[in-house]
């Protein structure tokens, strides 16, 4: 057999880099015009058709439209693509991702939703039904750490209706359990140790808005399509931070916590406040709660020394919790102390002198 030489070798290299690059286009959006894809990739119109031939000898299932508006789309073809899984290793994957999203792990849920939905778009229908009737069937022995548990097929559907930007209509639960149907343009999901957030454009409101999506119920049929509005910030998680630790509340402060930033990240997360690095020693707290007595509470058992930047107020009620907690403790220090069935003892009891035989 003769050796193949390194010319011949480097546009066989380059295609299949180039195939490579084409299927993880494809598996991103939902359907590409294609002069699209072909700027991309920066190829040609015709060398892009006969890339797409090559994956669909592969065994990837790729639709085309006719016309001028005409695109490509990834299918969900009869027999899964050659060379990634088989029919029981793509059940197995499917269900460890929706296990690892639903549960909050950290640093796993939000890609394991991401990979979920790729593999979902892909996955044919009899491997849907298998994925489908194991999940219903089967009951987790571990119980989630989360106050409330979020469906794994409702993330999968918000990943996907934000990344083909498709407008959403569901159905919101606020704080005191009144339902209200909202219809709003998604646009990212951030993920936190104890809750999955959406954010969302909302049509009603014309504004941006934060939604826990344990809260929301989706009513499809979904859409239109629409074009993606510039986010609300350039950091979604410290503004999700922000929303669900300080705008959400109708009083707010900024303390001083006389920790190293790296301490106190490590105690407070992104629900309970946004922290700013200020120095070595020390760094900045941005919260809120119901009230400034309320906020007390929630400075106090952090447990770490502060200094109040503001409001004044806070420290007006932080002196009036001081009072309160003084005169706890003075007539504490008044009363007898107390027996285990709560009866006081004199202090001749205490001493023994009078104690019964």
């Amino acid at each position: 057999m003769a050796v193949r030489k390194a010319w011949q070798t480097r546009p066989m290299l380059e295609t299949s880099a180039r195939l490579l690059r084409l299927l993880s286009l494809l598996q991103a959006h939902r359907e590409w015009a294609g002069a699209d894809l072909a700027d991309r990739l920066g190829v040609s119109a015709r060398t892009l058709r006969r890339d797409v031939d090559r994956l669909r000898e592969l065994g990837y299932p790729v639709n085309a439209s006719p016309g001028t508006g005409g695109g490509y789309q990834l299918g969900a073809g009869a027999e899964l693509p050659p060379l990634l899984l088989d029919d029981d290793e793509a059940v197995a994957v499917a269900v460890g991702l929706r296990t690892a999203a639903g549960q909050g792990i950290d640093g796993i849920g939000e890609t394991s939703v991401r990979a979920l939905a790729k593999l979902e778009q892909v996955l044919p229908n009899r491997l849907r039904r298998r994925v489908g009737a194991l999940n219903a069937v089967t009951v987790p022995m571990l119980r989630s750490t989360l106050p409330s548990s979020v469906d794994p097929a409702v993330l999968t559907e918000l990943a996907h209706l934000c990344r083909d930007a498709e407008r959403l209509r569901f159905e919101y639960r606020g704080h005191d359990g009144t339902p209200s149907r909202r219809s709003v343009e998604p646009h990212r999901l951030v993920c936190t140790e104890r809750r999955w957030y959406l954010v969302a454009w909302d049509l009603d409101r014309n504004d941006w808005r934060t939604f826990r999506v344990d809260r929301v119920t989706p009513k499809p049929p979904h859409g239109p399509r629409f074009t993606p509005r510039t986010p609300p910030a350039e950091d979604l998680a410290a503004y999700v931070s922000q929303g669900v630790s300080t705008r959400a509340y109708a009083t707010h402060a900024v303390v001083r916590l006389l920790v190293p930033l790296e301490e106190a990240a490590e105690h407070i997360s992104p629900s309970a406040g946004v922290l700013e690095a200020e120095g070595p020693d020390s760094c900045l707290l941005r919260c809120g709660a119901g009230s400034l007595d309320v906020m007390v509470i929630h400075v106090v058992m952090l447990g770490f020394e502060f200094e109040v930047l503001e409001p004044d107020g806070l420290i007006d009620a932080i002196r009036r919790t001081r009072d309160r907690l003084d005169g706890a403790l003075a007539r504490a220090a008044q009363s007898p102390p107390r027996t285990a069935d709560g009866a006081g003892r004199t202090p001749a009891t205490r001493s023994g002198s009078g104690a019964a035989s």
